[in-house]
């Protein structure tokens, strides 16, 4: 397969011509990345004709490589669009007007008929979408979607990220209407091809604020002993087909977006908040993994396929982990043993290989005007891991199930989860600087690194360094992807891995319940097209991080502008030739220290392998994890910008060497004899 891959690279390479996806820096250069090829091939702007960031398209190389070893080319088509809706300030004039886009690495601006302005005015936000573009004009033609001037800044703020992401606001006609004409209830004839277990015990655990409710735990005991615990999933497929307008639009999207006031769906909220939403009392339509277990998490047999239940009760995590530290509540007997196996499986994994990252995530607390008030971390405890863990478990049983079984002697294609190996480069980098706080690594092999892994995060909790190290070590790692090309899970340490349990909000888990149904009803018909399709969605994915941390950053800004001219305690968090990055105790909240701040004290120079700023004459040093003192010289909302200065200089080596020697020695209080 990858032979044939390589070949067909190599084909397109000499005929010139090559497919990849274009990402434009904020100098206008831009990057095309193509699958198979080392290096990104390099597009001048003059070359990039009607691309923009996020296009696939199609490239002609130049024949003479760059002395860094990079192709240069030119595009020569525009195969699919990454983004048609930009927001940005509108310029009119008598009888035209132009969006002035606030997306950086636009490289132009869109023209606007002035019959296509449909109300905006001169100054106002609005967001346009390009409606055509051709080769010999210059700049792109759109239309006026919607004009955001009368709204809050956080409006305007929230929409402007995620139409710049890539992510339109609002659902096609022809995709409401579908979702609206959908039928309630259930169709008793697919009682004869679902097993029905609206009689067994089912609840779901799910944030105390949640709308959509996509997975559910069921538990009985059977007569010989063992348990039947079921993970039950919520059947989209069953509402969304394969060529739809929900289906085309879902796949579009491909992901739902969590910003701290919104969630933008995947699916309208006809389908993703009632229809596939598993509410108690409710009879749905589920895909499930049942399991037959001991008492001590080990599974004894496996059942995949569709189902119908009735969730009897719905707690919150909050509800859950009230129980499992000693109150009483609904159920707590089950609750209680199935969080047993939940940290049996849990250390079952680890003792595996798999790495115990345990990363910080911060929740704003908003006010009626989505105005942050208040910043909460949040803390992954017990309740949340019993829910991951029987998640794991039948991602991991599914996309077992699913590698064993070929067509025409071959794997059938199939969206798995993979992660890869760490970095070998980072990794050196890292493991040098974590030997300065002790820690010695295996790198003689994936399994000797992930038990070096484990064995520094255990020893380094509730030490100084345990943020850094654990942020460093999160960093060599390489990203985890959807792929058809199974290499298994590094992070995880399973061999087969796969996302079964949330089609609501993340479209491969569509393509994962349409495939296994295929493949229980031994009905398989490949899909051709997988491998693109996965890309996609691992592209969507990354977008809709981006635009996550774009609104993290902005509620930062917004909530520290009412503490500027404040001291606070911070931990240096990155660092730059230009400066360094620090994070304020209190607040979990990132901002920088210029290097002309630093200025004042020394001339400094960053040495990469040490993550640190150093300086020449002096030999102070900010190193990632040391602890500064900073206070807020300004909060830029429209710069999404926390500026720190440095109110304390730390000692320089001499100093330290000075007071070291300076410190009197403790008397003896030995009585002489």
């Amino acid at each position: 397969m990858a032979h044939k891959k390589n070949k067909k690279k190599k084909k397109q390479e000499e005929s010139g011509l090559v497919k990849g996806r274009l990402e434009i820096v904020k100098s206008g250069m831009g990057f095309v990345i193509v699958e198979g090829l080392e290096k990104d091939i390099m597009i001048k702007p003059d070359k990039l004709g009607t691309a923009l960031d996020g296009d696939i398209v199609r490239v002609a190389v130049a024949p003479d490589i760059r002395r860094n070893g990079r192709a240069h080319g030119e595009v020569k088509e525009v195969v699919q669009r990454g983004q048609t809706q930009f927001s940005g300030r509108l310029e009119v004039k008598e009888h035209f007007a132009f969006l002035i886009p606030d997306k950086q690495n636009m490289p132009v601006d869109i023209f606007i008929p002035i019959d296509l302005l449909h109300g905006g005015r001169h100054g106002d936000k609005a967001i346009v979408k390009i409606t055509e573009w051709s080769p010999k004009a210059r700049n792109p033609v759109g239309e006026v979607v919607s004009v955001l001037t009368h709204e809050s800044d956080n409006e305007v703020a929230m929409q402007g990220i995620l139409v710049d992401s890539g992510f339109p606001l609002h659902f096609p006609d022809e995709v409401m209407e579908q979702a609206a004409r959908m039928p309630e209830g259930i169709d008793e004839g697919e009682l004869h091809y679902r097993r029905d277990f609206r009689k067994v015990l089912t609840f779901t655990i799910d944030p105390i604020d949640a709308r959509d409710f996509d997975d559910a735990i069921s538990f009985r005991e059977l007569k010989n002993g063992s348990l039947e615990i079921g993970v039950h999933i919520a059947d989209v497929a069953h509402y969304v087909t394969p060529g739809s307008a929900l289906d085309q639009e879902a796949y579009r999207r491909a992901t739902s977006v969590y910003l701290p006031d919104r969630v933008l769906p995947m699916l309208p909220e006809r389908l993703s908040n009632e229809l596939c939403s598993l509410r108690p009392n409710e009879e749905k339509y589920t895909f499930s993994a049942v399991f037959e277990m001991t008492r001590q998490g080990k599974v004894k047999d496996y059942w995949l396929g569709r189902t119908l239940i009735k969730s009897d009760r719905r707690f919150a995590y909050e509800d859950v982990q009230e129980i499992i530290e000693g109150a009483e509540g609904d159920h707590k007997d089950i609750l209680l043993l199935l969080n047993n196996i939940a940290q049996q499986l849990r250390k079952e994994r680890f003792k595996k290989g798999a790495i115990n990252f345990s990363s910080q995530e911060v929740r704003f607390k908003l006010d009626e005007h989505a105005k942050p008030v208040g910043i909460v971390v949040k803390e992954s405890k017990e309740a949340h891991q019993l829910i991951e863990e029987f998640m794991l478990l039948a991602n991991k049983y599914v996309a077992t199930y699913v590698s064993g079984i070929t067509v025409k002697d071959k794997p059938v294609p199939f969206p798995y989860r993979v992660h890869d190996v760490p970095d070998e480069e980072k990794l050196k980098l890292f493991t040098t600087f974590a030997l300065r706080f002790g820690h010695r690594f295996d790198l003689n092999s994936p399994e000797g690194i992930a038990k070096s892994f484990n064995e520094m995060l255990q020893l380094a909790k509730g030490k100084p360094e345990q943020h850094v190290l654990e942020s460093l070590g999160i960093r060599t790692m390489a990203k985890a992807v959807y792929t058809t090309d199974n290499i298994g899970h590094y992070g995880l340490g399973f061999e087969n891995y796969c996302h079964f349990t949330s089609p609501i909000r993340r479209y491969p888990d569509v393509l994962v319940h349409r495939v296994l149904f295929e493949c229980l009803n031994n009905d398989i018909h490949p899909v051709k097209h997988m491998e693109q399709q996965c890309r996609h969605c691992s592209d969507m994915e990354r977008k809709a991080m981006d635009a996550e941390r774009s609104a993290n950053k902005y509620k930062q800004v917004e909530y520290m502008q009412d503490f500027v001219g404040e001291e606070f305690e911070a931990i240096v968090s990155g660092t730059a030739s230009f400066g360094f990055w620090a994070e304020t105790v209190e607040h979990k909240c990132e901002g920088m220290v210029s290097i002309a701040d630093l200025n004042q004290f020394d001339n400094f120079e960053l040495l990469e392998h040490e993550y640190a700023l150093v300086g020449r004459n002096t030999g102070m040093r900010f190193r990632m994890g040391d602890r500064v003192k900073v206070r807020i010289a300004a909060a830029n909302l429209e710069k999404r910008q926390i500026d720190f200065v440095l109110t304390e200089a730390p000692p320089t080596p001499h100093e330290m060497k000075k007071k070291k020697e300076e410190k009197p020695k403790a008397k003896s209080t030995r009585k002489r004899k």
